[in-house]
Parts: C-alpha cells; sequence; structure tokens
C-alpha cells in the first residue's frame, strides 16, 4: 500500500501537548501503512499495531478535551461530540469490518484510509479552531435536544413520502461523496432582513429512481428531465415540510434555488458555518440534509433555477452529469497480469475498480455497487462459481450482472459455465479489441433495455 501521513507546519495549532499528540498518531498511521504491506506478519500483530492506534487516539481525545475544559473553549461540547462520533459509531464499524473480512488488505487499507482522512481533517478544521487559527465548520450547530427533534421530523417524513424506514448514519456529515449524487440546494430569506437561511438536500441517484421514478410509473435506470423535475418538486416540498417546524424561519420565503454538481456542492459546502449536517441510509440509497444560517455562502457558477430558465438549466444540469458518467466494472481476477490489462483496455470509456479476491470483490461492491462484474471463473480459495452464489444469495447483490472471465473454452467447461446462469462469459484468450467489443455489446444493449 501507497500510503504516508507528511506532518506540516500547518497542522500545528500552538498548544504542545496536542500537536505532540497528532505528530504521534501521524507516526502509529504511517508505522501501519508500512507494516500492511509486509506480506509476512501475521493476522495478530496488524490487529494489536490497529488497537494501539485505537487506544491512543481515544486517550488524546480526553486529554484534548480537558485541555478544552481548562481554557473554557465555547466549542467544547460540539468538538466533544465529534469525537464521540468517531470513537462511537465510525472506529467500531470499521473493526466489524476488519473482523468479518479476517483483516484482509483491502479492509486494512480502508481502515487506514478514513483514518488518516479523518485526522488531516479534523486537525485542520476542528483542532485548529481551538487557539483561532483556523474555525469550526459546526460553529452553530443547534442544540442536541433540537438535533434529535429534526432527526425525528426527517426520520418521519421520508416514511410519508417514500414508505422507508431510514436511520442516521451520521449527524456531522461533511460533504462526502456516497454514490451518484443530485445536489439541491435552496435558499431561504425575508423581505427586511439580510441573513439568508439555506437548506440542502443530496439524493443518492438511485434513491430518487427508487421512490420518485417507481411512484410515476417511469421505467429507468438513470436520470431523465421528467424525473429530474419531479424530484425537484418533491424536494421543495420536503424543505417546506422541516422548514415548518423550524421556528427561526417563521416568515421565511425560498429566495432562490441550485442544482449543483459535486465539484460546485464541495465548494460551496466547505464554506457554511452548519446548523444541522445529518446523513441517513433509506435502504434505498443514501440522503443528507443540511442547513446554514447567516450571510449567504458564495454561488460559484451556479445558475438560479427561474420559471423561464428551469427547463433549459434542468437538461444541461443532465448532460452535464452524463458527460461525467461512466458504467462501473468491477474486475475480479487473481492475476495482476490480467486485471490490470483489462483496466487499461476499458478505463477510456468505463470506471474500471479491480479486485484480486472474491473477499474484496464483496467489499468493493459494498462500497460502490458495479453496474457490470467480470469474475473470473478459475480463482483459488472462493472461486468465481462461489462468488456468484454468495451475490445471488444476497439481496443487495443479487441483481448485479456477471460475465464470467475463463481461460478455457472446452465444452465442458462452458457447459458448467451456462448452468450457472451468468449474463455471460469472456475468453481470457481473445484478442483485446474483442474483449472491448464484447463489452460495448453489453452496455449498450442496457441503454437500449
Amino acid at each position: 500500500m501507497d500510503g504516508q501521513l507528511v506532518w506540516k507546519d500547518e497542522y500545528n495549532i500552538g498548544v504542545d501537548i496536542i500537536d505532540q499528540e497528532h505528530k504521534r498518531l501521524f507516526k502509529i498511521i504511517n508505522k501501519l501503512f508500512r507494516f500492511s504491506d509486509e506480506k509476512s506478519k501475521s493476522q495478530w500483530a496488524c490487529q494489536e499495531g490497529i488497537k494501539f492506534f485505537k487506544d491512543h487516539a481515544v486517550k488524546h481525545f480526553a486529554e484534548e478535551e480537558n485541555y478544552m475544559a481548562s481554557i473554557n473553549y465555547e466549542r467544547l461540547k460540539v468538538h466533544r461530540h465529534i469525537h464521540s462520533e468517531f470513537r462511537e459509531r465510525t472506529l467500531p464499524a470499521l473493526e466489524e469490518e476488519l473482523e468479518k473480512t479476517k483483516y484482509c488488505t483491502d479492509s486494512v487499507e480502508h481502515f487506514l484510509g478514513v483514518c488518516a482522512g479523518w485526522l488531516v481533517g479534523h486537525t485542520l478544521m476542528e483542532d485548529r479552531a481551538i487557539t483561532g487559527k483556523g474555525r469550526s465548520r459546526w460553529i452553530g450547530l443547534l442544540q442536541e435536544k433540537e438535533q434529535e427533534a429534526m432527526k425525528k421530523i426527517i426520520l418521519q417524513l421520508m416514511y410519508d413520502l417514500f414508505h422507508l424506514e431510514s436511520y442516521v448514519i451520521s449527524d456531522a456529515y461533511g460533504g462526502e461523496k456516497f454514490g451518484k449524487g443530485v445536489y439541491h440546494r435552496l435558499v431561504y430569506g425575508t423581505e427586511k432582513e439580510e441573513e439568508k437561511y439555506e437548506i440542502f438536500l443530496v439524493f443518492e441517484e438511485k434513491l430518487l429512481i427508487n421512490t420518485v421514478g417507481k411512484s410515476m410509473g417511469i421505467k429507468t435506470n438513470k436520470l431523465n428531465t421528467l424525473l429530474m423535475n419531479a424530484s425537484r418538486y418533491m424536494a421543495r416540498q420536503f424543505a417546506e415540510h422541516v422548514k415548518n417546524h423550524l421556528s427561526d424561519m417563521e416568515g421565511y420565503e425560498l429566495k432562490e434555488e441550485n442544482l449543483l454538481t459535486y465539484e460546485q456542492f464541495q465548494d460551496v459546502f466547505e464554506n457554511e458555518r452548519l446548523q444541522l449536517s445529518l446523513l441517513f441510509d433509506t435502504g434505498e440509497g443514501y440522503f443528507s440534509y443540511c442547513t446554514s444560517a447567516g450571510h449567504p455562502s458564495k454561488k460559484g457558477n451556479v445558475a438560479p433555477l427561474r420559471m423561464d430558465n428551469a427547463m433549459a438549466e434542468v437538461e444541461k444540469y443532465i448532460m452535464q452529469r452524463e458527460s461525467h458518467w461512466k458504467w462501473k466494472v468491477l474486475v475480479v481476477d487473481d492475476s495482476v497480469t490480467v486485471r490490470q490489462g483489462i483496466k487499461n483496455l476499458l478505463a477510456e470509456d468505463y470506471d474500471v475498480a479491480l479486485a484480486q479476491s472474491g473477499t474484496a470483490a464483496l467489499r468493493c461492491m459494498i462500497l460502490d455497487k458495479p453496474d457490470l462484474v467480470l469474475l473470473d471463473y478459475e480463482m483459488p480459495v472462493c472461486d468465481g462459481q462461489q462468488v456468484l452464489k454468495m451475490m445471488r444469495s444476497e439481496e443487495t447483490f443479487a441483481d448485479i450482472p456477471i460475465i464470467f472471465l475463463t481461460g478455457r473454452a472446452d465444452p465442458e467447461t462452458v457447459k458448467k459455465l451456462v448452468a450457472l446462469k451468468p449474463d455471460g462469459y469472456l475468453v481470457k484468450y481473445l484478442k483485446p479489441e474483442q474483449i472491448k467489443q464484447k463489452i460495448d455489446e453489453y452496455f449498450e444493449r442496457q441503454n437500449i433495455n
């Protein structure tokens, strides 16, 4: 694994006890990065290393909170809550994954990647704010009771609208990308007040397709203009229902509506002072609800939607999304030569992910569901047949198309392959252009259907 955290001066907050502890945590993660590259190391040793990082991080949280209490830091409660989110939700979820996968390479990489990203982001965004070297994004968070009330309101609305039993993944969502999203921004204001109130609604695309699309009888596997406009007005009604429960928004009316790309969303979101930032799992896809109050954030190059331009802007938005969109293909093969060869062949036209084993493949599918899996039939330990059976037995994976990759095309092998009812098979010794042509033809059929 090519991983290395480099300490920078900008990470220093000016409190020696905290800065030294941050440097120590960086060193521990870097040791784990190097350690994960040494295949001869035992699972037990890896477990001990990760446990050491976790225990050290938890101890550091307590020391940091004690320091903030000693200087009467006004954001102590919020800071403590962010620590608690990481300690009680994120770390246990990562540890559960490590246990289930027996500390496989992919799960160790995931653990280290999340911990490294969280540590850097938290140091820059939250810890530097302790001494005034930065500002906390969570400067205006609602009180805990108000947050809990809002969660209940939104969960009930999700059930009333879509009959979905949702649950909260995080109440400190930081704008991270999840799946292919639609980013909706609503700006509210009054006639007299200069201050604005902003609501961000982020829908994973498949959530809109599986809810709004199905309720309208739209048979499509991607957004179109009709579905996008229906989703817009559903989002506006959703926001209006929530707004009615907020006493400080009394008298506010919708002043501006925007559809954002992820890049535009990031650009705007990073400058927000958030009151509420929730991430939900609906079972049909992820959904985020975020609010901020104060002066409106920078707009960037985003056109407001009005009656006279809405149709054109929605069509432009969809075209812009589609121009960056590619079908996702997961290549599963124990041969690095085969994996990399197929990636090089498909990368220009497809979003290609790689997995070297059946276990790694299942992990990849949980994080980012592919549109097609190219699955090696003859893998050791957990072969293609076993992976296919596991996928078909799990509702989450059951509808993912699978094309077997095989090095043999004799009648007996082909008979075995066909009996498993995959979506097709490819012989590895075909010419590269023939393999590419067959993949292209497969997706052309999907577009027609």
